[in-house]
């Protein structure tokens, strides 16, 4: 890489790589990307009202009400009182695809290989990466869903 040109075109290389490994991943689960992408956000940030996970997935009211029937009905949530307001509706996560984590295990194995090529030191700068980049992502998602 020589240029600032060169490196934005290896990182939209890979951001390119990453969704395109979601969607394959979601068509093998014969699922669609989005509850997938809304499976995840769930498993790592746990239960959510229904407006937090259209916020999350960029999704407006209807087609996150439709989106948490599909998933509903596949299994993978329920719908539980919020123990807060009794009104309120909770999105839990209970399952995931059966075959998910056989689905995803190559290009994690993979992954698992390049990161363990790298120092502890290294390491520590990629992780550090990650959970900055994601932090910035999701700040700049909320700005652009905000105007």
């Amino acid at each position: 890489m020589s240029t600032p040109e060169d490196a934005s075109r290896v990182y939209r290389r890979y951001l390119s790589a990453v969704l395109l490994h979601g969607h394959a991943g979601a068509r093998a689960c014969e699922m669609g990307a989005t509850d997938l992408y809304a499976l995840n956000i769930l498993e790592l940030s746990g239960a959510m009202t229904p407006g937090e996970l259209g916020a999350r997935t960029g999704l407006t009211t209807g087609p996150t009400t439709r989106l948490i029937d599909r998933l509903e009905q596949a299994g993978y949530v329920r719908r539980v009182p919020s123990p807060e307001d009794r009104r309120k509706v909770i999105v839990e996560p209970i399952g995931k695809p059966a075959g998910l984590d056989e689905v995803l295990a190559p290009a994690r194995r993979k992954v698992g290989e390049i990161i363990g090529g790298y120092s502890p030191e290294e390491r520590r700068v990629l992780f550090d990466y990650f959970a900055r980049a994601a932090l910035a992502y999701q700040e700049a998602a909320e700005e652009l869903n905000a105007s």
